[in-house]
């Protein structure tokens, strides 16, 4: 069974989406989403520095766009046949697309919303976000908590990342848990997944009143809890209120395991979401989307794992 993932905010780099461009269609298809969400796509994704798409406003419809153009290069879901969806943060829109919950439009429309809202929401207090090198991750969650942190994504593999206000993080990284070796500032404008982003969840809550979402056609795996979610008014809600809780990352990887995955594909910009499961799924195969170039391998272990 294959599992199509999509990458989180941070993912991005600069120029990641010239190549694709140069694809049939690409360009024009870009164009198209751009126009309907008032944001040049292709422009941050080919000549854009990394401090202007480090924005939280620009990063999330760049990411979400990325997805669904590389999924697409593969072929038509259907044609692709992964049993299996999911995204890290961000991604878990790029996944309701995958899913048909929402048209790939929009699915680019309530990103666009959420990364306003969300980069409306950080610029309330200085925030940032910080992923913890070792550790245990039951002594680190804790450590967190009595700093105020909050352990924003429990990523799996051992990886844990906190958020809270920057002077939280001063003191995490004076005072680290246990068995941590060192922590590492992420490149995040805000404290995503926490309750700083409450503000950003009435907004993306009002957003979400004008779409009509599909059941999904394969099974949709949530961030909240790792559960698989049939509904496609329940993928919304929890599309709107994960902007303000903690990415489960790590239980989404044990129902894979739960549900037979066998292989893993991580839409561009792959990378990080199969790095974690090459140490977290042992015997699962895993390939990254990083240019086109990746595309002949991955059609071949689309024939080796999709659905029949």
């Amino acid at each position: 069974m294959l599992v199509l993932v999509a990458p989180g905010q941070g993912a991005q780099t600069p120029g990641f989406l010239t190549d694709w461009l140069a694809l049939p269609g690409a360009a024009d298809r870009v164009a198209a989403w751009s126009d309907a969400i008032g944001l040049d796509l292709a422009h941050f994704g080919t000549k854009a520095d990394a401090d202007e798409i480090r924005d939280t406003s620009v990063a999330q419809p760049l990411l979400v766009a990325a997805g669904i153009l590389s999924a697409a290069a593969l072929g038509d879901i259907s044609e692709i046949g992964p049993g299996v969806v999911a995204g890290h943060s961000v991604g878990e829109i790029t996944a309701a697309a995958f899913a048909g919950v929402l048209d790939d439009t929009a699915a680019l429309t309530l990103v666009r919303r959420r990364g306003l809202a969300m980069a409306e929401a950080a610029a309330v207090t200085e925030t940032g976000m910080s992923a913890l090198l070792g550790g245990d991750p039951e002594v680190s969650v804790a450590h967190l908590e009595r700093l105020g942190l909050t352990p924003a994504n429990v990523n799996g593999a051992g990886q844990i990342v906190a958020a809270g206000t920057m002077e939280q993080l001063a003191a995490l990284n004076e005072d680290k848990p246990e068995g941590v070796r060192k922590v590492v500032p992420l490149k995040v404008a805000g404290a995503f997944h926490t309750h700083h982003m409450a503000p950003a969840v009435d907004k993306l809550a009002e957003a979400a009143k004008t779409l009509m979402p599909a059941d999904p056609k394969v099974t949709y795996v949530s961030n909240k809890d790792g559960q698989a979610v049939a509904s496609g008014a329940e993928v919304l809600e929890r599309l709107v209120g994960q902007v303000a809780n903690p990415v489960r990352w790590d239980r989404c990887m044990e129902t894979f395991k739960e549900l037979g995955v066998t292989a893993l594909i991580e839409v561009c910009p792959g990378g990080t979401l199969t790095g974690l499961a090459k140490r977290a799924l042992p015997g699962v195969k895993t390939l990254a989307l990083k240019s086109p170039a990746d595309l002949d391998a991955a059609r071949e272990l689309v024939a080796e794992h999709a659905q029949a």
